[in-house]
């Protein structure tokens, strides 16, 4: 086994991903739930992005390329998608039910996916996978996004005990700074965007 490759793929995952900065806007998100329902909603959100990932790495170049679609407008639409999620937490739109049940919306979609299984974790892994070596590079590959996944399912499944300390108050606190934190990330994801689309112009021209 690379054990190299393994490494890299582990660590640069982990910190894109960023478990321990993703818990503020888990908590946000399901503080009005249960133990057992964040525990499952934290589960969903994990495995989503579990099969996202893998699915881009397999089959992501063929999909953008058959819609004629770049990087960083998948990058763009991230963002877009962020920018909704943090109004919501920042005017308290997020914490009134869902008519559709909100433990898997919430789970899905965002923290499924695209703050757990977003473009920064996809294109890594894309790249990873296109400068790969054979079968066992591609095991290897896997595995470290296994080893991510479960990583951040261990963090978000402990998280429960934040909720007891914080109680309603610091939870209503904590959703307004998660809003804010995640505005900047969807500002930050559509900067880099542009910027992106505007290297890319350039190359071409």
């Amino acid at each position: 086994m690379n054990l190299k490759l393994l490494g890299e793929v582990f660590v640069t995952l982990l910190v894109i991903v960023d478990p321990p900065g993703m818990v503020p806007v888990f908590l946000a998100l399901t503080g009005s739930m249960d133990g057992r329902a964040r525990m499952k909603a934290g589960t969903q959100a994990v495995l989503l992005a579990l099969g996202v990932i893998v699915g881009f790495a397999v089959a992501g170049q063929t999909l953008l390329d058959y819609l004629h679609v770049e990087l960083p407008a998948l990058q763009g639409a991230g963002g877009l998608l962020l920018i909704l999620v943090a109004l919501q937490l920042l005017t308290g739109k997020a914490d009134e039910p869902s008519e559709q049940g909100g433990t898997s919306n919430v789970a899905l979609v965002p923290i499924g996916t695209p703050l757990l299984a977003g473009p920064g974790a996809i294109v890594a892994t894309m790249l990873f996978v296109r400068r790969a070596d054979g079968f066992d590079e591609y095991v290897v590959i896997g595995i470290g996004i296994v080893l991510v996944m479960l990583t951040v399912w261990l963090v978000l499944r402990f998280s429960g005990g934040i909720v007891k300390l914080l109680r309603p108050a610091g939870i209503e606190v904590l959703t307004r700074i998660a809003g804010l934190l995640l505005a900047a990330i969807a500002v930050q994801l559509i900067a880099d965007a542009i910027d992106a689309f505007v290297q890319l112009y350039i190359a071409q021209g």
